[in-house]
C-alpha cells in the first residue's frame, strides 16, 4: 500500500486523496504539520512542502500535480472509460490549465492564506510562526475568493462538468480547493447555484466521503459540511 503524507486542510492532498478514491486503491495516511519541518520528512522533501506520495520502492514523490501525473500514468491510463483524463490534446491542455487554476491560482490568492491564519497559526508555536489570525490577511483572501467562486459558477453553469462532459482532474482539483473553504465556511453558495449543484454532485460521489469526515483541533466545519443535500 501507498503512503500519502498530508494534512486534513491542505487542498493538495485532498486533490490526491480523490484520485486515489476514484480509482479504487487505498493509501495510507500520515498526518503532516507542514510547519514543523520535521527532520524525517524534509529528507522525504527538502521543501517541507505536502502532499509527499510514498511510491512504490518508498520512492518520495512531492506535490499534487506531480503525484496527480504519477498516478495518471500508473493506474489512470489502465481505466479507459474511467480515466480521469482526455483523448484530444486540447482537452488535456483545458484540464491541466484548470489544475493549475485551482492549486496555483486560488491556491496563492485565498486558500492558503486562510488556512494559515484561521486552522495552522493558532496550532503554531510562536517560535514557528503561531499567533494571531492577521484580519488583512484574511479580508484580502477573501475579496480574492469572490471571483474564484464567480469564475467556478461560470464553468459549472456552462458545462458538465469543469473541464467539459466528463467528470476529470480538474473537478477533483476544484474540490480540493473549496472543500477546504467549505469546512470553514468560507463560500456562500446560494449566490453561486450552478456552482452549488456541481460541488453537490461532487460531494454525493463515494470518493468524496473520507473527506467529508475530516477534522481539524480546535475549529469545527461549517454545519452543512458532511451534508449531501445542503
Amino acid at each position: 500500500m501507498l503512503t500519502l503524507f498530508h494534512h486534513p486542510m491542505s487542498a493538495s492532498s485532498r486533490f490526491i486523496r480523490l484520485i486515489f478514491a476514484e480509482y479504487g486503491e487505498e493509501i495510507a495516511l500520515i498526518e503532516e504539520k507542514p510547519w514543523a519541518r520535521r527532520k524525517e520528512f524534509l529528507a522525504l522533501n527538502p521543501a517541507g512542502a505536502i502532499p509527499v506520495l510514498l511510491a512504490e520502492g518508498d520512492v518520495p514523490i512531492s506535490g499534487g500535480t506531480v503525484i496527480a501525473e504519477y498516478v495518471d500514468e500508473t493506474r489512470g491510463v489502465l481505466k479507459r472509460d474511467r480515466r480521469l483524463f482526455a483523448d484530444s490534446s486540447l482537452d488535456r491542455a483545458e484540464i491541466r490549465r484548470l489544475i493549475d487554476w485551482y492549486l496555483g491560482k486560488a491556491e496563492n490568492e485565498v486558500t492558503r492564506h486562510l488556512v494559515r491564519e484561521r486552522v495552522f497559526k493558532p496550532l503554531m508555536p510562536a517560535g514557528e510562526g503561531g499567533g494571531s489570525p492577521e484580519a488583512a490577511v484574511i479580508r484580502t483572501a477573501r475579496s480574492n475568493l469572490k471571483q474564484h467562486v464567480k469564475y467556478t459558477n461560470w464553468l459549472a453553469g456552462t458545462r458538465n462538468w469543469l473541464a467539459g462532459d466528463k467528470i476529470t482532474y480538474a473537478d477533483m482539483a476544484a474540490a480540493g480547493v473549496l472543500s477546504v473553504l467549505d469546512y470553514l465556511g468560507e463560500i456562500n453558495w446560494s449566490e453561486c447555484p450552478a456552482a452549488k449543484d456541481w460541488y453537490t454532485r461532487m460531494k454525493s460521489r463515494p470518493s468524496f466521503r473520507p473527506l467529508l469526515t475530516d477534522r481539524v483541533r480546535g475549529i469545527s466545519p461549517v454545519s452543512h459540511y458532511a451534508d449531501l443535500d445542503f
